[in-house]
């Protein structure tokens, strides 16, 4: 069952001061990263106001898919169930040279390591209308739209967001904290002053979207047409809709690319004209690769694109937003609610912008490989990637990025595994099955083979004080039992295996705490219960 949200104890800043703000957190801007930070920080008894400066959704698609950790922290804001309405697995990704041969080939999973198709292609605005119906459902939440931030104003104990409404007229709100989801052009990052690091690799391509008339199968899904001619990329939009890319040549101008003309003339060679398809936008756009360097300034904090902007190679954009904001509710719901001091939130820059400038080096490496024009160079770089391996065929994606800094445990003989993210299985508890985030619900889990036992009163009062749910497994091969637990597919028991554990603690977001060796399952609590009570120690390692 999932956790209980905490209130917020009463204190300085709670509404039982006069003085007090009026909400909790402020969220700016209404995109699928600050909805997710809303619905999370809800969820938990929070009080959350969104600022959103359109008065409307935004009507058309940015992102176009979501890897399977991302679905499963979509799951954990409340919308597993309608993900299939709005999205459809990717069967791969294939790199091709100009001939058609395969430089890169991997096949996706329809259920993988985190438990969700291992790719999905989705339709933006239709994920939205998802997000927004579940922020409709928790009272704890006010959006406002057509709200357009235009100062922010810091004190030691709170914020104030001042807001122009689409008649001219200004309005101010309060809260203990802030989070800026507002986007590329950030007004919080450039109110901020934070500086930025832009590696300066940036091309123009021009977007296609387009409804097919009737259904056509691609496989693989997602397709990246290495032709020095004119690099181009193929990928799925959700059902019934597709997009295609093209790279803005050397000597192009951008408007004489940037027409419906052009659309459909690079369109046609894909079987995709007038009469087979609906063009729902054609537009140029420059993608960037940057990082803000800070991420919190006082009470005010940066997420999404707001934090970091990347080529599109890797499809990570969106998905580095959503890991941004579930990484950052748990630790300000640990805050608001007096169960650790704010000093833990310097953990959210510390490990977000390390995972960011990975993502985002990595989509650079991609880039610098696809946007070869030179048909001479694009020659050798075919003959270099199969003369090394390319073009085999692979099982899955690579397992997410692990975090090395932060709220982790040291590591040592028998605890392996800090900072990786937590496989998925299906358990069976009490009759049900299920996987076992659904069981559980959000927050902390502590997964075992181990009497639990061996946790004295001072643990027992810091799991509840914590939400921290404690699964214990049945032996492989036996069912369940009265507090047992039956790892269905044995995947727990195999990872416990494999690093010589008994016990592993898993945090909100689902990154592994750390791992215990048989007998170290209270040291382990106890290493979590220092490092909350103490989180400049655990920023420095």
């Amino acid at each position: 069952m999932p956790a209980t949200p905490h209130s917020p104890a009463p204190g300085p800043d709670t509404p039982d001061s006069p003085d007090s703000p009026d909400t909790d957190v402020i969220v700016v801007g209404r995109g699928p990263v600050g909805a997710v930070l809303a619905i999370l920080l809800a969820d938990r008894g929070h009080r959350v106001r969104v600022l959103e400066h359109r008065p409307e959704p935004y009507p058309l698609p940015r992102a176009t898919s979501f890897d399977g950790e991302t679905a499963r922290l979509l799951a954990s804001a409340g919308i597993g169930g309608g993900l299939a309405t709005i999205s459809e697995p990717a069967t791969g990704y294939q790199w091709r040279t100009a001939s058609g041969r395969p430089l890169l080939d991997i096949a996706f999973s329809r259920t993988g390591r985190y438990g969700w198709p291992d790719a999905n292609t989705m339709h933006q605005p239709a994920l939205e209308e998802l997000l927004a119906g579940r922020l409709a459902t928790l009272p704890g939440v006010e959006t406002h739209l057509g709200h357009r931030v235009v100062d922010i104003a810091q004190t030691p104990s709170g914020v104030t967001a001042t807001a122009v409404t689409g008649d001219g007229a200004e309005r101010a709100f309060t809260a203990r904290w802030l989070v800026g989801c507002d986007g590329a052009n950030s007004f919080v990052r450039e109110h901020t002053g934070v500086a930025v690091t832009d590696l300066g690799f940036s091309y123009e391509w021009l977007l296609c979207d387009v409804r097919l008339h009737t259904p056509r199968e691609f496989v693989p899904t997602n397709v990246q047409l290495c032709d020095p001619a004119r690099p181009t990329t193929m990928v799925g939009s959700g059902p019934g809709r597709r997009r295609w890319e093209f790279m803005r040549l050397p000597g192009e101008s951008a408007a004489e690319l940037d027409t419906t003309e052009a659309a459909w003339r690079l369109l046609a060679p894909h079987g995709v004209t007038p009469e087979t398809a609906t063009l729902l936008r054609s537009t140029t756009y420059r993608f960037r690769a940057m990082w803000a360097e800070q991420w919190r300034s006082g009470r005010v904090f940066l997420a999404g694109d707001a934090a970091h902007l990347m080529p599109p190679f890797a499809g990570q954009g969106m998905c580095a937003g959503i890991r941004d904001v579930v990484n950052l509710a748990w630790k300000l719901d640990l805050v608001l609610s007096d169960r650790a001091p704010d000093r833990l939130l310097d953990t959210y820059t510390l490990e977000r912008r390390l995972h960011a400038k990975a993502s985002i080096t990595a989509s650079v490496k991609l880039g610098r490989v696809i946007c070869v024009t030179d048909p001479a160079a694009a020659a050798d770089r075919d003959a270099a990637i199969l003369a090394n391996g390319g073009g085999r065929a692979q099982q899955g994606p690579p397992p997410a990025e692990p975090l090395t800094k932060g709220l982790l445990r040291p590591a040592g003989d028998g605890r392996g595994g800090a900072g990786e993210v937590m496989i998925a299985g299906t358990v069976e508890a009490d009759g049900v099955r299920d996987r076992l985030d659904q069981l559980v619900g959000a927050g902390f889990v502590l997964i075992t083979t181990e009497d639990p036992a061996e946790l004295n009163d001072v643990h027992g009062a810091f799991l509840t004080a914590l939400g921290i749910r404690v699964v214990r497994l049945a032996p492989p091969g036996s069912p369940a039992g009265p507090g047992l637990v039956r790892d269905v597919d044995g995947v727990y028991h195999a990872y416990l295996g494999r690093l010589g554990a008994s016990s592993v603690l898993v945090r909100p977001d689902h990154h592994v705490f750390g791992t215990a060796e048989p007998g170290g399952t209270a040291a382990l609590v106890d290493e979590l219960r220092a490092q909350l009570q103490d989180a400049p120690l655990a920023a420095a390692r």
